[in-house]
């Protein structure tokens, strides 16, 4: 399982990439659109894990790429807003799998991306 995390907190990041790792994926990190697009020119990536709202990009722009790059790749979007949380993020972003509040337990994350990512 290829993971790309997307992700401007570097703590959050850092926490995430660990669980997954745990799990056996191998993990990518970027904290802005221009990295993600960059390790996405590089090789595939089965699940992104991306922040909603970047410091330094755009997520659409993110997710936008990784569906013209492979229709496989999926997203799980994270947030610490309330922005979408109505569902309609699966309306705008068609690879959307999940989206999930930042502040979930980060094995509760790893769980949902190896949950998605498991068919791919």
């Amino acid at each position: 399982m290829n993971v790309l995390i997307v992700e401007s907190d570097d703590q959050l990041r850092g926490i995430w990439a660990d669980h997954l790792r745990r799990l056996g994926a191998q993990v990518f990190c970027a904290s802005s659109q221009d990295d993600a697009v960059a390790e996405m020119q590089h090789r595939t990536f089965d699940i992104i894990v991306l922040d909603l709202v970047l410091e330094d990009g755009s997520a659409f722009a993110v997710a936008d790429f990784a569906a013209y790059r492979s229709e496989q790749t999926r997203v799980v979007f994270v947030t610490n807003t309330t922005f979408f949380s109505d569902g309609s993020i699966y309306k705008h972003i068609p690879n959307a799998c999940a989206f999930v509040q930042s502040s979930a337990p980060p094995e509760d994350l790893a769980a949902i991306v190896e949950h998605y990512a498991g068919g791919n």
